[in-house]
């Protein structure tokens, strides 16, 4: 067994990045850029009104002006303003030559033809040129992961394909001759599976491709098969089940057999102790213990950053620290142990009941989990601790 650590260590530390495609805009959020975006335009790429308004001189703003013209958005200016002079300006219209501020319209009243300023102000509500971006400025580094923000920033400067990281395509394998599918109502001694399920919404989350390869009897022949059939169509196999020490736990040695150099077998955290990880050329594996939350902790701890490191991102898991708002104790502290917690309304987070490795419905009510570390048996309460984020997060009832 080796401490949770070392294991993130070897994971990572294994990784090879899998290279480049060009994608559409509108099918890139989530995925990570395989290059620094440079923008080909100033941004703004004029001196524009912040304002719907009048565009004149600071040294005028004691005049009654003359409108000399109206400036919507998307027109050129005609005309120059000079001494007395302003122009009717829409937000995002261009600036005319000679102004040098625009007065919001609210300031503003009209006087015999003539604006006449009735609040001055010494904002200038202008967006001058390239104040946000110059021509050729990265705009967009290689490893984003793309999010709404940077969608408009891609279309900003012109980037309607889009170089992205290729996916890595995850086969999914839930072994257990006691599972079935869960459209269907489970005998005696049947349960229905939620790892296949589970963990094809997690590959999914983290911008990678599910290969859904189903449900597998304990077997090694029915195992190694799968295996063997489907090694040359994913970048990574996702078992769950079959790694631990029982009788019918036949993965570790299936996957030996297939040549598959494993890298740990055990890991000091709790849950998830019996994860396997290995490689065999371009193809891991991961195997992962049966029950649902070992499943799920161990892919977001190890899998998940894993996936994205091969797609060329450090990013993918959110940690934010909060004050606890209980104490969480423990009787054993041989292995790093992760507790699931949830934010309460004043954002300090609290343990919530949970029965174990098997108590999936714990994480709907979960907000993230926070580590324990080896050797502590009790975190008091008002200490800061680091929460895992699983999903974005709520305020408690």
């Amino acid at each position: 067994m080796i401490p949770f650590e070392d294991a993130r260590r070897i994971v990572m530390d294994s990784v090879l990045y899998l290279g480049g495609e060009t994608a559409s805009l509108d099918q890139t959020c989530g995925r990570v850029l395989a290059e620094d975006i440079v923008s080909d335009i100033d941004m703004p790429p004029f001196d524009k009104s912040a304002m719907d308004g009048y565009a004149c001189r600071k040294a005028d703003l004691g005049l009654a002006l003359e409108i000399i013209e109206t400036i919507p958005a998307g027109r050129t200016p005609s005309e120059k303003i000079a001494g007395g002079q302003c122009a009717k300006i829409m937000t995002g219209g261009v600036v005319p030559e000679g102004a040098d501020c625009v007065v919001m319209i609210e300031h503003t009243e009209i006087r015999d033809g003539r604006v006449v300023i009735t609040k001055k102000s010494s904002v200038l509500n202008i967006c001058y040129q390239a104040e946000d971006v110059e021509t050729g400025d990265v705009v967009l580094r290689k490893g984003t992961i793309i999010t709404p923000a940077e969608v408009a920033v891609l279309a900003a400067v012109g980037c309607a394909e889009v170089p992205v990281a290729i996916r890595p395509r995850i086969g999914i394998i839930t072994t257990g001759s006691e599972l079935l599918s869960p459209s269907k109502k489970p005998s005696a001694a049947q349960i229905r599976d939620s790892n296949s399920s589970q963990l094809q919404s997690q590959v999914a989350r983290a911008a990678c491709v599910p290969v859904p390869l189903g449900i597998v009897e304990d077997s090694p022949e029915a195992i190694g098969a799968v295996i063997e059939e489907e090694m040359d169509r994913v970048d990574i196999f996702l078992l769950s089940g079959g790694v631990s020490m029982g009788e019918f736990d036949h993965v570790p040695a299936v996957l030996e057999d297939k040549g598959f150099d494993l890298l740990f077998e055990k890991v000091a955290m709790k849950p998830g102790k019996p994860t396997v990880f290995g490689r065999r050329g371009d193809t891991f594996v991961f195997g992962l213990p049966g029950n649902p939350v070992s499943v799920f902790v161990v892919f977001e701890l190890l899998v998940r950053p894993f996936c994205y490191r091969l797609m060329g991102s450090e990013g993918g898991t959110v940690t934010v620290t909060a004050r606890l708002s209980e104490p969480v104790a423990r009787r054993k502290s041989d292995r790093i142990a992760h507790i699931p917690v949830r934010f309460d309304k004043d954002g300090k987070a609290r343990a919530i009941e949970y029965h174990g490795s098997a108590h999936i419905h714990a994480y709907t009510l979960a907000d993230g989990f926070i580590a324990v570390p080896v050797g502590t048996s009790e975190i008091k309460a008002g200490e800061n601790v680091a929460v895992t984020l699983t999903r974005e997060t709520r305020v408690a009832d």
